[in-house]
């Protein structure tokens, strides 16, 4: 079975043809529908470009298009939101009311409240609702969890994440990056800057790798430069449930960086530890053992995260695999769902994750408010 997707945004954009290419990889899907931009032109010209045939499914506007997909005999399976955040939750919304399934990129809303009416909703309808966290997606990343799981590191006692970028402290000096202004608009990011934009990929990523959320939290946010809108850098103290302590430091004027995405787990009996650098490799350490380096679509691994792999061992997979990887396990459950089979091992970020990731955001931006104190996350 093939599936019929739309998507809205991504006309000029870097992400939305990253979502394209994720959702194309693997065969499961077919391009039949798009506004791909508020721009009659660009829309048209993109339309064209990525193949969509039939210029009655280019559409102007979101609301026409779920309105008009869902009312079609042959409408579309899913749609994927491409667009800046503060679009998203109106989309998402409008899309699940008229009973389409939706991949959305992150954050799945600006405000808790409005995930978890979308979460509520999704359910109500009964319908799959994906967030686009990027690196759950890698084959490595999975068998980090399947090897927790299983006890090899033993208890987890510690938790490290990390994730220094550049690009903004670059962009404010070349003054080249469309991004650096809606990035720190409130008005269209939200209130946070880059706790929600990258901080909350570190927080999904600890949670798909040990199963773990956040607690509490104690956050500092600065804004470097002091005249910015919104943080640049956070680091957070992180309490996850069964009092496991933790650390995150998120980051987008740390120059010299570019996205050095770090993960670290340690336990009692040994520890892991995952590289966005070297993103085929996941390093295993047994307690008074030298380390050893696991690479992707070996033997050894995990048939779960071997089922993620693409290339035989050696040659690189990256970021667009992660996101096909996603969109694959994003399918792969939807024509279970149409069709009443298995999906098999097959997990993608869903909307619950997205909500998740919001409330962490929250807590942290109301502890940096009230002199970095603990504070819950969630309800």
């Amino acid at each position: 079975m093939k599936l019929k997707f739309g998507i809205v945004g991504g006309g000029g954009g870097f992400i939305g043809n990253v979502h394209r290419h994720g959702a194309l990889m693997d065969d499961l899907a077919v391009l039949t529908a798009g506004c791909f931009s508020r721009n009659a032109d660009t829309n048209h010209k993109y339309a064209k470009r990525w193949g969509v045939a039939d210029s009655n499914r280019i559409y102007a506007d979101y609301e026409e298009m779920a309105a008009v997909e869902s009312a079609r005999e042959d409408g579309i399976d899913f749609v994927s939101i491409t667009t800046p955040n503060d679009t998203h939750y109106p989309i998402v919304k409008s899309f699940l009311q008229h009973g389409i399934h939706v991949m959305c990129d992150k954050p799945l809303a600006l405000t808790a409240e409005q995930g978890r009416e979308l979460a509520a909703l999704a359910k109500e309808k009964d319908l799959l609702c994906g967030v686009s966290y990027t690196y759950t997606g890698y084959a490595m990343v999975r068998q980090a969890r399947e090897m927790i799981d299983a006890g090899e590191i033993g208890k987890i006692t510690c938790i490290q994440g990390e994730y220094p970028q550049e690009w903004l402290a670059v962009s404010l000096v070349s003054e080249r990056s469309e991004q650096a202004v809606w990035r720190q608009d409130p008005k269209r990011s939200g209130a946070s800057g880059c706790c929600a934009d990258i901080g909350t990929h570190i927080e999904c990523l600890i949670a798909k790798m040990t199963g773990l959320h956040p607690r509490r939290v104690i956050a500092r946010f600065d804004r470097i430069p002091e005249n910015i809108p919104l943080e640049t850098n956070a680091q957070m103290l992180v309490e996850f449930e069964g009092n496991i302590p933790g650390m995150i430091w998120a980051s987008q004027i740390a120059i010299g960086h570019e996205t050095e995405l770090n993960i670290r787990i340690f336990g009692e009996k040994g520890s892991v530890e995952w590289s966005h650098l070297r993103p085929w490799e996941l390093r295993v350490t047994r307690i008074n053992q030298p380390p050893q380096i696991y690479t992707t679509n070996r033997d050894y691994l995990a048939p779960s995260a071997r089922e993620l792999c693409r290339l035989p061992s050696g040659h690189i997979e990256g970021f667009y695999e992660a996101f096909g990887n996603l969109y694959h396990s994003f399918c792969m459950n939807l024509i279970a769902k149409k069709t009443g089979a298995d999906p098999g091992t097959f997990q993608y970020p869903t909307v619950e994750d997205g909500v998740r990731g919001i409330e962490f955001v929250d807590a942290c931006l109301a502890s940096n408010a009230q002199n970095n104190i603990w504070i819950k996350v969630g309800q």
